[in-house]
């Protein structure tokens, strides 16, 4: 994991180029054709063939728009059916923001689904002592409660908590309906969208699932 004073400073030095390309791509390049499929922080391993894919690694990693993803999305308006991301949103200084961005490049009808930390089982699994649901990643920590704050705060990498109640009020504030189902990995309202996305989610706890995964739609109506 790269340290944050180095992160600061790639972001210091790339991120005036990143929006000059974002902004680039969005009004130049940027497929007019209706039906996009956008993938929003594949990393280094999780590049989706068929979708646009969007991170602001362009050195280690794999994309097709090199962009910072606190930016405004480099799509036009009503351009995507469906919007992906998985544990990247926790990441976002602007979680409400980014999600009303989102809900303008989908077009009336698109989907965004959504997965990252869940913090509801996080809380119910710290409140019940099992240590042995958290891993040591990105710190080994013996106590409970290290362990626990490994998990939701991951050395200050994520910047908010996310549960299920908040996604989904996040969510709706943005427009999206039909939100939900809470759904487990290998799943999906919208298979015919989603399926390809599946095989980069996994789960070690069906009980008490460590990804929140949550999907809405834009009406049918929206702008």
């Amino acid at each position: 994991m790269m340290s944050r004073a180095a992160k600061a400073a790639y972001y210091q030095a790339a991120g005036p180029l990143m929006k000059l390309n974002g902004w680039i791509y969005r009004w130049v390049r940027a497929p007019r054709t209706p039906n996009l499929k956008v993938h929003l922080g594949p990393g280094q391993r999780n590049y989706l063939p068929g979708w646009i894919n969007v991170d602001a690694n362009a050195f280690t990693g794999k994309c097709d728009v090199w962009a910072d993803l606190r930016n405004r999305l480099p799509f036009r308006d009503n351009s995507a059916v469906a919007m992906y991301s998985h544990h990247v949103v926790e990441h976002l200084p602007d979680l409400w923001g980014h999600f009303v961005d989102v809900f303008r490049c989908l077009q009336p009808g698109g989907i965004y689904r959504v997965g990252g930390p869940n913090g509801d089982s996080a809380i119910d699994a710290f409140a019940k002592n099992d240590s042995a649901w958290f891993s040591d990643f990105p710190d080994s920590r013996k106590s409970l409660g290290g362990r626990f704050e490994n998990f939701i705060f991951c050395r200050q990498e994520h910047l908010t908590i996310l549960t299920e109640s908040f996604l989904r009020e996040v969510m709706e504030a943005a427009g999206f309906v039909d939100i939900g189902p809470h759904l487990p990995v290998k799943s999906s309202s919208a298979m015919e969208l989603f399926a390809p996305c599946l095989s980069l989610e996994s789960e070690s706890c069906w009980e008490r699932p460590h990804t929140l995964l949550l999907e809405g739609r834009k009406p049918l109506g929206g702008r």
